[in-house]
């Protein structure tokens, strides 16, 4: 199968059908060949979804007219031909004459003459072709170039061009099963260099690894991945040994392990999310890592069809967000958002938090955390939190890293090679208890 065409179906998915790249890749590079096609066809996925607005752009300089919108896999597939000549060490010949036919599989072989005259007049133009609008200068819809420079009128551009690198191979190491200095030394046997994440218990960046699951330990457990700033997120909650511990939207299960790791002997540890195939993962991820938990299928919003009863020593809380910070991990974000995403992602936060602050102890702590870097998902949720909530206490957060707030810390995309996170840790004041069980 030709790999520019799965490659197209798979931006289609994306562009036209706002499907998730995580949801349409695997079901493309299945239709691949081998191993070698799979990874291929990841490389032109993400290639074309990070620069999208580039490409478009030196497109529509190089095209007569431009392409109509039933057609608009063809302009697609002329994006994957020029990411291909721009970024990747595939032949010029090679690139050209593959792309063309895959005109011919998408029913269109009467393009075959544009794709090519599009992709060798770029041979011929490069050096003289102009980046001169805001989209195609930083690869980012106009919209959301306007929102973070609202957002953070001093860092937006450092943003912008952190979310179009390619991110760091992070992992975060079992230390229940393997000490972190252990395992470098077992990673350097096998020829792979690591270097420890600062700030971070147990954190290492990798270098040219493709495949997790060829990693020494794998299997046994000794390894997780998973980016630094959310490796941050569970020393947060100071645990110590018999607390009750919640994480309330735990899928994949990543935080939750990390929680283990570093506390074997908590009293119970609640892994909750709202999906069935979320919690399977759960359960896969701690079967092979080696833990055990509590593993619910629930809303975490609506307490009263799976609370026991039993107030938690500690919740978390990584809430459903934007994912502004990860761009540069899931590049499709930035065509899959909307401007009115934030409100509504802001009231599930609320909602969040108004749910599951009555079951936390008197003197417990809760975690809110997201991976986006919206003040409106953030700081802005917490403030009215604890406006409405007079036994909520803020409290500082131990990062030393990141963007200090009104309420929390907030590290910004590419700050110290990390994703883009945002803390906040509350207190239950125990004088002003709330006693209310939400409905």
């Amino acid at each position: 199968m030709n790999t520019r065409f799965i490659a197209t179906q798979i931006l289609s998915g994306v562009l036209n059908d706002k499907r998730s790249l995580s949801e349409v890749l695997p079901e493309g590079k299945a239709t691949c060949k081998d191993t070698q096609d799979a990874a291929l066809v990841q490389a032109l996925c993400f290639g074309v979804l990070r620069w999208y607005p580039k490409l478009c752009f030196i497109t529509m300089q190089l095209l007569q007219k431009p392409i109509k919108q039933k057609d608009s896999e063809l302009l697609y597939l002329l994006c994957v031909g020029l990411y291909q000549l721009m970024d990747m060490r595939i032949p010029d010949h090679a690139a050209i004459s593959e792309t063309v036919e895959a005109a011919r599989l998408l029913n269109k072989p009467w393009a075959t003459g544009l794709i090519n005259a599009v992709l060798r007049n770029y041979q011929r133009l490069e050096g003289t072709l102009t980046l001169n609008t805001p989209e195609a200068l930083y690869a980012h819809p106009l919209w959301l170039i306007k929102t973070l420079q609202h957002a953070w009128p001093n860092a937006w551009k450092s943003i912008l061009e952190a979310n179009n690198e390619h991110p760091p191979f992070s992992i975060r190491v079992n230390i229940q099963q393997i000490s972190l200095d252990a395992y470098q030394a077992l990673l350097l046997e096998h020829d792979i260099q690591a270097t420890p994440i600062p700030n971070t218990l147990s954190g290492l960046v990798l270098e040219n690894i493709k495949d997790i699951t060829t990693l020494p330990g794998f299997e046994a457990g000794y390894l997780s991945v998973q980016d630094g700033a959310s490796q941050l997120v569970a020393p947060l909650l100071q645990l110590s040994p018999a607390l009750r511990v919640l994480d309330a939207c735990s899928a994949p299960g990543g935080k939750a392990a990390h929680l283990l790791e570093l506390e074997p002997k908590l009293k119970e540890l609640i892994a909750l999310d709202i999906a069935p195939e979320r919690t399977r993962v759960i359960q896969e991820n701690f079967s092979r890592l080696r833990l055990k938990a509590t593993i619910l299928t629930a809303d975490a919003t609506q307490p009263n069809a799976w609370w026991d009863g039993e107030l938690f020593d500690r919740i978390v809380i990584d809430a459903p967000c934007s994912a502004t910070g990860i761009i540069r991990r899931h590049p499709d974000i930035k065509y899959l958002r909307q401007p009115a995403d934030f409100s509504t992602l802001a009231k599930q936060q609320v909602n969040l938090l108004e749910a599951l602050w009555p079951l936390l102890k008197p003197g417990g702590r809760l975690v809110y955390t997201t991976c986006s870097i919206m003040p409106a998902e953030n700081t802005h949720v917490l403030e009215g939190f604890l406006k409405k909530h007079t036994d909520a206490l803020a409290l500082p957060v131990d990062i030393s890293i990141g963007v200090p707030q009104k309420i929390g810390q907030q590290i910004l995309p590419g700050q110290n090679g990390l994703d883009g996170f945002y803390y906040a840790v509350l207190s239950k004041n125990i004088e002003k208890q709330s006693t209310t069980l939400n409905n």
